[in-house]
């Protein structure tokens, strides 16, 4: 099992009041993380894998202990507990070599734009996702069937009622 690694810069306009990162901040941070594993990543040589859009249907984190501010990016290692027909989970954490900051799960449904509705997860994007596949490495926020607490169903849109953009 491989875990995508990305390195992320910290901006100063990231920190709250009380000194450190702010919570919403790190929900940038692994959209950054995201983008950079789904849309640069996965197309490579002229695959359309996964450009055609994505939704987020959920999110689940645990702020482990605070980051503040400084001139080193921090590290955002993802990989995928789950793959279905039509959603998969990614699991992140954002750490140093030393210590966890972050640890956290996303569910994705890919997303044709153009007819406004979910689409079902291509083979070549299946082949991309298994390589990053581990269901045992997500901090135990999955159970052996790869299920997280809630069921994710394709088109899930958050509280507001609108779908939001992977």
């Amino acid at each position: 099992m491989a875990r995508h690694i990305y390195s992320c810069p910290l901006r100063w306009s990231d920190m709250d009041a009380f000194g450190h990162v702010n919570n919403v901040v790190f929900l940038r941070y692994l959209e950054e993380a995201r983008i950079d594993f789904m849309f640069r990543l996965a197309p490579g040589e002229g695959s359309a894998s996964f450009t055609g859009g994505s939704v987020v249907a959920r999110h689940e984190i645990d702020y482990v202990r605070p980051l503040v501010h400084r001139h080193e990016p921090v590290r955002i290692e993802s990989w995928v507990t789950k793959i279905s027909a039509a959603s998969l989970t990614i699991a992140y954490e954002i750490k140093d070599p030393e210590q966890v900051y972050v640890r956290a799960s996303t569910v994705v449904v890919p997303f044709n734009l153009a007819q406004g509705m979910p689409r079902r997860i291509t083979a070549e994007e299946k082949s991309f996702l298994e390589k990053y596949f581990d269901d045992a490495a997500d901090g135990g926020k999955t159970g052996a069937t790869g299920k997280t607490g809630a069921a994710a169903k394709p088109g899930a849109t958050g509280k507001s009622g609108k779908a939001v953009a992977a």
